[in-house]
């Protein structure tokens, strides 16, 4: 059954405990569930509304995918965040999503064209009500920034690298919303010159620009400061006054 992966309703079929994993997972890509933070189990278990025995299973789960940190019999804790964990990520966004993508141009047919369209649109549509300062807008705009980029490398016909690429884009989005949710108007003019280049077939065009827009976020995630250099590190406070966002 496809849906949402921000989705947190039930679909027929799941269990509590899906719709649990859900939850706690898109807590900690949007920062609800800052980094290291310990994660209590009876706590959990009021918050989510699964037993203890389920919350294992889902925190063990998204150990695997380092979101999460096992530390044998003392248990949980949010994965720490980086400045080297963060470039880590954004190379091996830019590798797999650039492949994807050169594939996706080269074999993607109409419907994927369409695809690519309708999905940019709703990102636009989103882009245009934060730079208008909505702010509530923010949890959408995760939502279709990576259902745009889902949708342009969706033609390489590459179960594997889809899955992983799914891993990586939500770890890298973890810090823009740590520290920035939104980073204006540039971000926006990006993706509409990704989606002309992707319809036009230029791949060189798309790959070099996607690759650009990729370390652009890294630069100025970095350059707010808030991100520690080492493992062990938790986000650091904002400085005064607040950076702007634009």
């Amino acid at each position: 059954m496809e849906f949402s992966r921000f989705e947190t309703a039930a679909y027929d079929g799941e269990t509590v405990g899906d719709v649990a994993y859900r939850r706690i997972r898109s807590d900690i890509v949007n920062g609800r569930l800052p980094p290291v933070e310990k994660l209590k189990l009876d706590t959990l278990k009021t918050t989510y509304n699964v037993s203890v025995t389920t919350l294992r299973e889902i925190l063990n789960r998204l150990a695997v995918e380092e979101l999460v940190t096992a530390e044998g019999q003392r248990g949980f804790r949010v994965a720490p965040i980086s400045a080297a964990e963060l470039q880590e990520l954004a190379d091996l966004r830019v590798l797999l999503e650039c492949h994807a993508l050169e594939k996706s141009i080269r074999h993607g047919d109409l419907d994927w064209e369409a695809d690519v369209v309708s999905a940019h649109y709703k990102l636009s549509v989103i882009e245009a009500a934060l730079l208008e300062g909505q702010p509530s807008a923010v949890e959408r705009w995760v939502r279709h920034d990576w259902g745009f980029h889902h949708a342009m490398i969706s033609a390489c016909n590459t179960r594997a690298m889809m899955r992983t690429h799914s891993s990586i884009f939500d770890r890298y989005m973890r810090y823009h919303m740590l520290v920035l949710d939104f980073r204006g108007r540039p971000v926006a003019d990006d993706h509409q010159r990704l989606r002309d280049l992707v319809l036009a077939r230029d791949v060189d065009g798309a790959v070099a620009l996607l690759t650009r827009h990729v370390q652009s976020g890294v630069d100025y995630i970095l350059g707010t400061g808030r991100i520690p250099r080492t493992e062990a590190g938790a986000l650091k406070p904002p400085a005064s006054p607040a950076r702007p966002v634009a």
